[in-house]
Order: C-alpha cells, then structure tokens, then sequence
C-alpha cells in the first residue's frame, strides 16, 4: 500500500515549484489531493500530470490564499468533492531580498500576508474537520532562514520564524487531539522564485523541489503516534 493511500490532502501553492512537487508527491502515495494556487493554468497543468502519472485524483481549486473567504471556500470545496481532510500543506511563499535601510515598509507586506497570515488561516481553515475526525497533519514550509541570520532577509525571515513560532504553539494546542503540526525548514531550493530575484546563489547547488517534497511525505506517512515537529533539509554544501 502506498504510504498515503486513503488520505486527502490541501496543498497551497501547488501550481509551481515546492507546492507542485509535494502534490505530485502526494499523488504518488496514494493520496487524493486539493490543488491551491492563484493561477488556474498552473493548477490545470499540475492536475493533468497527476492524472497522467497514474490516474490520481486531483482536484483544482484556483485561490488566493490572501483571500480569508476564498481559503474557507477551498476547504469546503474539498470537503465537499474528497470527503476529508487529513493533510494540510502551506507551500504558498514569496520572497524579495534587501537589507531593510532599502526597503519600505508596504514593500514587506505582501511577504507578511502570504508568508505569514494566510498560512495561519489555512491552519485555522482545517482545523474543524480535523479536529472532528481527531486525526490529521499539518505542514508548515518555512525555511532555513528562520533559524540562521541571513543579511537582506530581514522581513522573509520575520515571516518565516513566525510561522515557525505559530507552528510550534499551535502543535501544542493540539497535543491531545490527534492533529499534528510540524514545520519544514528548507535551504535554498531551486524554484521559479529566483527567476525574479537577481544575485542567487549558484542553483545547480540548491535542493530540488522534489527534494522537500520527501520531506513532506516522510512527515505525513508517520503512524499516528508519531510526529515530526521540525524538519531541517539542507544542500549537502550547507548555507549557500
């Protein structure tokens, strides 16, 4: 049996990069899935190559995870058409680098609301069917950045260790209940994102995305009395 046969899993993000790959990852396991992003080709193109690979089940549900409403419409949605909710992955991020003297302050905001607040509300979103269900797993994709100081990263840190923060709290709050929370702590990785972003690190040196996406596997194909709470995955080359 495949280690998520039987599950359904919410996946934001999932139209490119690490979100792409943990769905396609989840598809592989067995798992039904609930496709999350803004652009509806993207989530077209990523639900075909599910379907495509083995005839998983995919459903597209274009959002924007900025959008309170539109985040509760995705877990009814899914609810609706899948059943359950048994896994949550928040891989929706963006990210711009300059040292903060650079910087203004409505320059952060877009990294505060989708790094930080709608990843918060896609935790508080699943919780109702889980906690009814008194099983499920919840994955934050943070970043390495959350726990090493990073110049020019001041304000894609703030949001990053907070989710960490909130995760950390959060899985404490649900001890009991049989829902789990754990972050992933990537490094670099190789993704569209620095296809804007000038000044990389070498990228043939980062992690790819279907590396994070084992990760991702690993934490929620845990037996239910297990958990992995912090998952720290770096380039073999350390800090790029």
């Amino acid at each position: 049996m495949n280690a998520l046969e039987g599950k359904t899993a919410i996946v934001t993000g999932a139209g490119r990069g690490i979100g792409r790959a943990v769905a396609l990852a989840f598809a592989a396991e067995g798992a039904a899935v609930a496709l999350a992003s803004r652009s509806r080709a993207d989530l077209a193109e990523v639900a075909g190559a599910i379907r495509s690979a083995g005839g998983g089940r995919a459903l597209a549900i274009p959002t924007d995870v900025t959008n309170d409403g539109a985040v509760e419409a995705l877990v009814e949605q899914t609810l609706a058409d899948l059943g359950r909710v048994d896994v949550l992955v928040t891989a929706a991020g963006t990210a711009a680098f300059a040292a903060l003297a650079d910087t203004k302050p409505a320059d952060w905001d877009t990294m505060l609301s989708v790094n930080l607040r709608a990843a918060m509300v896609c935790c508080r979103a699943v919780l109702p069917p889980m906690l009814r269900q008194a099983a499920g797993t919840i994955i934050n994709i943070a970043s390495i950045a959350a726990k090493r100081a990073l110049p020019g990263s001041a304000v894609y840190t703030a949001t990053k260790a907070g989710l960490f923060g909130f995760s950390r709290v959060l899985a404490e709050e649900l001890r009991n209940t049989g829902v789990r929370v754990g972050v992933l702590m990537p490094g670099a990785v190789d993704t569209p994102l620095w296809d804007t972003l000038g000044g990389s690190p070498p990228r043939e040196k980062m992690l790819r995305p279907e590396d994070v996406a084992r990760a991702a596997v690993l934490m929620a194909a845990l037996p239910p009395h297990a958990v992995l709470e912090e998952l720290t995955l770096l380039p073999a080359g350390g800090i790029l």
